[in-house]
């Protein structure tokens, strides 16, 4: 029997996805073979993946100025690539402080010899909440954000409206969960083990403008031009991850509906859960402020730490997973990734209500 799985990360995906790939396990596409024992030469791995490019930029509704390409490395080696591609040693580039990533974003940077500084950051609030208020440099090569932050449960609900030069975001935890107006973007990128398929490839989407600006003088495997010019094949690609990540672009467009219909599915599933907290009378206490909730992941605390030992122990063994909060933290968290149904929420929340009244 399956857990509700509140993972933030490896996370939930459709059974139907892992399904479909249990099916192809042995014998992928009549090759008589896995796809994880294929080429990544063969006319049916590139068609594969030129299917999922084109799956990917049908969600998200990207043209031909676009470039979507699949890296390896995790999120965190965006952190490099960016700096590395667009500022470079001396290069000017703002970011916007949130939380963990967008911490280590900014280290990367200066490591990579870039010079970058803090249009705004929520740090003097333990991050609880999204800044509305930024100090752009006019000479910066790109904004750097974090979309959706795990650790601290906050979210953008409206991205800078007129920075100064193109926004470069992380959007892991929420890649693929709503629409998105992406006018003012210039990169965005997106590690596949929370919404999209298993860790191994990061999906990353960026303006042809902006690849031609690029510096040259990078090693080949952090070159977004090289990405491009290879389709994503300047090396061996992590074959299996992308064909599962294409597999969940077609549950999305297909099953779901697209990121109009995930939203709304998003939403009631988020609303929910902070309403339950909410009304708790104290009991439950969410850690972000109300404005910048994040849908993805909601974060809350319980009056002890015994307790919350206790309430994850107890829902354990009822079939509910993965509700600690981030090690740096502690506390817990429910990441409500697409996958995450809405069964699973109303199990979480009659769970509350029963240990509220047992403990509270």
């Amino acid at each position: 029997m399956r857990v509700a799985n509140f993972n933030g990360g490896p996370g939930a995906l459709p059974v139907e996805v892992l399904e479909e790939a249990a099916r192809d396990m042995l014998d992928w596409n009549n090759t008589g073979m896995s796809i994880m024992e294929n080429s990544h030469r063969t006319k049916e791995v590139m068609a594969m993946a030129e299917q999922a490019q084109a799956d990917l930029r049908s969600l998200l509704g990207l043209d031909d100025s676009w470039a979507v390409i699949f890296c390896q490395g995790g999120a965190s080696l965006q952190f490099a690539m960016i700096a590395l591609n667009f500022a470079g040693p001396g290069g000017r580039c703002d970011y916007i402080n949130t939380g963990l990533w967008s911490t280590k974003a900014y280290k990367e940077a200066q490591i990579c010899g870039a010079k970058p500084r803090l249009a705004a950051t929520s740090e003097e609030d333990d991050f609880t909440y999204i800044p509305d208020a930024f100090d752009f440099d006019p000479e910066a090569k790109y904004v750097y954000l974090t979309a959706n932050n795990t650790v601290r449960g906050t979210q953008w609900k409206h991205f800078p409206p007129n920075p100064p030069a193109p926004l470069v975001a992380d959007m892991s935890s929420e890649f693929l969960s709503r629409p998105l107006d992406l006018t003012h973007f210039g990169l965005i990128y997106a590690g596949a083990q929370k919404n999209v398929g298993p860790a191994g490839v990061t999906v990353v989407a960026l303006k042809r403008e902006l690849a031609d600006k690029a510096r040259l003088d990078v090693p080949s495997m952090l070159s977004y031009p090289i990405y491009i010019k290879n389709d994503s094949m300047y090396n061996t690609p992590p074959v299996w991850s992308i064909y599962v990540a294409g597999l969940t672009f077609k549950w999305l467009k297909n099953t779901i509906g697209g990121l109009a219909a995930i939203e709304t599915l998003n939403r009631a599933k988020s609303e929910a859960l902070y309403q339950a907290i909410d009304g708790s009378q104290g009991f439950y206490r969410g850690t972000a402020r109300a404005a910048s909730r994040s849908n993805m992941n909601v974060t809350f605390r319980l009056p002890s730490e015994d307790l919350e030992k206790k309430f994850k122990k107890e829902a354990q063994d009822e079939g509910m997973v993965g509700l600690g909060g981030h090690r740096s933290v502690g506390g817990l968290r429910a990441s409500l990734y697409n996958a995450v149904n809405q069964e699973w929420v109303k199990k979480l929340i009659d769970f509350m209500a029963e240990f509220q009244r047992k403990n509270g």
